[in-house]
Formats: structure tokens, sequence, C-alpha cells
């Protein structure tokens, strides 16, 4: 009979927690869906696209400026595991937040397996201190940047917003305001025992060093957590555990389930005015 690896899972049955592809069969549809909604809202608006924040060819962000000046800014880090998808397919959440006056980023950084998570976080750091240097260019104001992520990139945007900037210059503790991680990771035990490791090569040290759960949490900017209620036991007991974490060493968390929606349903509430997420993100925004 074959033994549990991690929690009460084998090794099948930890693969089929996340295999994420396997448990939602329909994935191509919405992977069309995102992008030809994110061509239309490229053709919709102006937007600058390709925007370079380092030398890699994938250090690279589109931009979406609000027709308003000095405007906050929602940046957007993609999903894939750390080693799939791009930033271009995940335009279509701009034009509603433009409609609101808040610009929109969507960031691309280094892949697995050509770059770790230690590199790839550097990266979307890296990301972030660009939109803050660059936010008066941009007619944004530096002083109001919120980054959201899905899956992976809810991962990446919980470690920028646990992140000490002031250990990297002449910088605000507050350079990120605050974070909303769709669908994160927030663990990556579990996933470095999976299926998934051959392309991501964490050991146990990167794993935990790497983890969310295991981050000192800021004391005074906020970060939703938020899952569809489709989505595999692992993904909802990853974000239960990590509020918990979070809420005792004191950070300002709030927790979402997402009513019967799946993983990749999940990040599409970022353009759904209608969604408890996005009216989250909106007064925090606006600065309420």
């Amino acid at each position: 009979m074959p033994q549990p690896i991690y929690l009460q899972y084998d090794q099948a049955a930890l693969d089929a927690q996340y295999n994420l592809r396997a448990a939602v069969p329909e994935h191509p549809e919405h992977f069309c869906r995102w992008a030809e909604a994110s061509a239309a809202a490229r053709e919709r608006l102006d937007g600058h696209l390709d925007l370079a924040y380092g030398d890699h060819p994938k250090q690279t962000l589109d931009y979406f400026p609000a027709p308003v000046n000095a405007a906050p800014i929602l940046a957007f880090i993609h999903g894939g595991y750390w080693q799939a998808l791009d930033k271009s397919d995940f335009s279509f959440p701009a034009p509603v937040w433009a409609e609101r006056g808040v610009s929109f980023a969507s960031i691309n950084y280094p892949l697995a397996p050509e770059a770790g998570i230690p590199e790839i976080l550097e990266s979307c750091r890296a990301a972030a201190l660009w939109l803050w240097h660059n936010a008066a260019a941009l007619g944004a104001d530096r002083k109001r940047i919120f980054l959201a992520g899905h899956s992976a990139g809810g991962h990446l945007a919980t470690l920028l917003l646990a992140t000490d900037w002031t250990s990297f210059g002449a910088l605000p503790a507050d350079l990120v305001e605050g974070a909303c991680s769709v669908s994160g990771v927030y663990d990556l035990e579990p996933i470095r025992l999976s299926y998934q490791n051959p392309g991501l090569k964490l050991d146990a040290a990167t794993a935990r060093a790497m983890s969310p759960i295991h981050a000192r949490p800021p004391q005074d900017r906020p970060l939703l957590v938020a899952v569809g209620g489709a989505e595999t036991p692992e993904f909802l007991r990853q974000q239960q555990a990590f509020a918990e974490r979070w809420t005792a060493a004191g950070a300002r968390i709030d927790q979402l389930v997402l009513d019967g929606l799946n993983h990749y349903e999940a990040v599409e509430c970022l353009a759904d005015s209608g969604s408890p997420a996005f009216t989250w993100l909106e007064r925090r925004l606006a600065g309420r």
C-alpha cells in the first residue's frame, strides 16, 4: 500500500492535488478567453507594452495608464507554477480598472527551469522597484502601489508585500501598499514533494525560505487572500493555514472563498466588479 509523503497524501494523491490542469479539464477554454479578452483590452486602451525593468528578455511589463493624474497602480503577477504563461494573457482586467481611475500593470518574469524561485522573486521585486521609481513619469502615485497575483503569482505578490524594502536602500517600508493573492501557494513544501519539482529544483531549505507561511508579515498593510470554492482541498487548506498563521502574527489579512469557482475562474474576479475580491481591492485602492 502506498505510504503518505505529505499529510495524508501518497505521491499520486499529492500530485493530483496540485495538478490543476487535470483538475479542470476545460482549462484551455479559460486560456483562450483570457487571450481574447486581453487582446481586446490592448486594442482598446493606450497601453505601453514591453517596458523593460531589467536586462533579461522576460523582465518586462505592460502598463495601462488610467485617464487621471497621480493614479494608483495595481500591478498583477501571473501564475503558471513559476514555469508557464505570460503577462500578455492578463491584460484583460485593465479596462475595468482604468474606468475607476486605476493604472494597471501586468508583469513578466524569467521562468523556471532557467530561473529558480529565489531569482524569480528578485525579478518581481525589481519590477516593483521600477514602478516606484518611474511612477511620476507614468502619471501615477508611487505612494499607492498595490499588487495582485494568481496562483504562483499570488505567492510572489505575498512575498513582495512581506519584503523589507528598507534593506534595499533609501526606500519606504510601505513601497507596496497592499496586496491581493488569488489561489495562492503559501507553503512550498508540498510543491517540493510533488511532480512539479523537477522543473523547480527546490530543496527543503529553499522551499521553506520561499514560503510566505514562514515569512514575517507586515503589521500595517492589508492583504486579501481569496480561493475558489471548487479548487482542490490542498489549495483551500493552504489558504486557511496561511491566514491563521499571519493573523496570529498580527497581520492585516482578510480571507474569501469564492463560491463555486475553480482555479482558473477565480482569477477572473480581478476583472469582475461584482466580485467581493474586486470590491475589496477597489476600496483599498480608493484609500478606504
